[in-house]
């Protein structure tokens, strides 16, 4: 009997997101077909250690509003340096090194710094082992909000306005600095410039509460991204990369309405409370969803995207879409955004994540 295809699903990591990613591969892990794949899951701890981590999706959820972690369990796990090999080993103390065989593809189910910006893309690329998703340039581009947005603008795509405060710059010059943001109106929305899951975002409603809100950011990154307001309906769609060369496809939008008294669409909105309401799919009409699905996919062809990912939209009063971001490794729990869009398209959870395993086996790693 041929072996089955033996998955690395790679979660946890150094990032803020940390909790999100566990959550993100304990929905990945009870939804791939043991039939089909042998599985080893890897644990990134918060400190950056990998380790074999027990194959237990119901550890990795969000338990009485508890976010999970990657617990130290002491089995080092080793990613080979030779591109020739793929086979992980594992140390535990006092032990001899145990090979678990080959890897045939990783999933990396991380989100935010350290994982979603192209360090652990790195990584795979010079071990030679496939991995779902974006490569090197495109998730480390998209990661950053800066640099996602001036490339989004010169392929002729509407972003919102926005200024940069470099690291330091607020404690150079907090009079110029101010004066820089006062220059979009107010509100502002001051975010880290390479952070997620809304994770040290604030609404600012003026110069006030600048400073405070720069310091919650700067933590997280000490590049800081300050955006002006849109107004608008928030609107996303899914990208998925097509199937032996074929064009990347766009699933239905939907969109996200803030309820239960958040300002915004942050931390606890999105993960702890039930103060979001999703319409999948969003109450559009059919040429503005065909508009939709049409700057989703060059959005990401614009950034060299690979795989998947997510575009977030604000839908103007005027009609207008400005696109707000673009995420490479969405939220992939069932109940996220990601996956109910295509569930709506018509590829269920299960399917789409056969998808992505299909699309990083399809592919060479290296120049392509």
């Amino acid at each position: 009997m041929p072996r089955k295809t033996r998955v690395a699903v790679v979660f946890g990591g150094r990032s803020s997101e940390h909790a999100i990613s566990c959550v993100t591969a304990g929905s990945v892990l009870a939804a791939l077909d043991r039939e089909r794949y042998d599985v080893i899951p890897v644990g990134i701890t918060r400190e950056g250690r990998w380790v074999l981590a027990p194959d237990d999706p119901a550890r990795l959820a969000i338990t009485a509003g508890v976010l999970p972690a990657v617990e130290d369990s002491g089995a080092e796990v080793l990613l080979p340096t030779d591109p020739g090999r793929r086979d992980l080993v594992v140390l535990e103390p006092g032990s001899m090194p145990t090979a678990l065989g080959d890897v045939d593809v990783v999933f990396p189910l991380l989100h935010g710094p350290y994982g979603e910006d192209g360090t652990i893309q790195g990584l795979l690329e010079l071990a030679g082992i496939p991995y779902v998703g974006s490569g090197v340039l495109a998730s480390a581009a998209s990661m950053d909000k800066d640099v996602m947005k001036r490339l989004l603008s010169s392929a002729g795509m509407e972003v919102g306005e926005y200024v940069v405060l470099g690291p330091g710059e607020w404690d150079r010059d907090v009079a110029a600095a101010t004066a820089k943001v006062s220059g979009l109106g107010w509100p502002v929305f001051v975010k880290p410039a390479r952070g997620g899951s809304s994770i040290g975002i604030s609404k600012v409603p003026g110069p006030e509460g600048l400073e405070k809100a720069v310091r919650e950011a700067e933590p997280w990154d000490p590049k800081v991204v300050v955006e002006a307001a849109v107004a608008g309906r928030e609107i996303e769609c899914g990208v998925l990369g097509g199937l032996d060369g074929a064009a990347a496809e766009a699933s239905l939008p939907a969109e996200i309405r803030v309820v239960g008294g958040h300002d915004f669409y942050d931390f606890d909105a999105k993960y702890l409370d039930d103060a979001t309401e999703m319409d999948v799919p969003a109450g559009l009409d059919a040429e503005t969803t065909a508009r939709v699905q049409r700057l989703a996919v060059q959005a990401f062809e614009a950034l060299g995207c690979e795989g998947l990912a997510r575009v977030d939209f604000f839908l103007c009063p005027d009609g207008r879409l400005v696109v707000n971001e673009l995420n490479t490794m969405p939220g992939f729990t069932p109940a996220s955004m990601f996956p109910r869009m295509w569930a709506a398209t018509g590829l269920d959870y299960p399917a789409l994540v056969d998808r992505l395993l299909q699309l990083a086996l399809g592919r060479s790693t290296g120049l392509r």
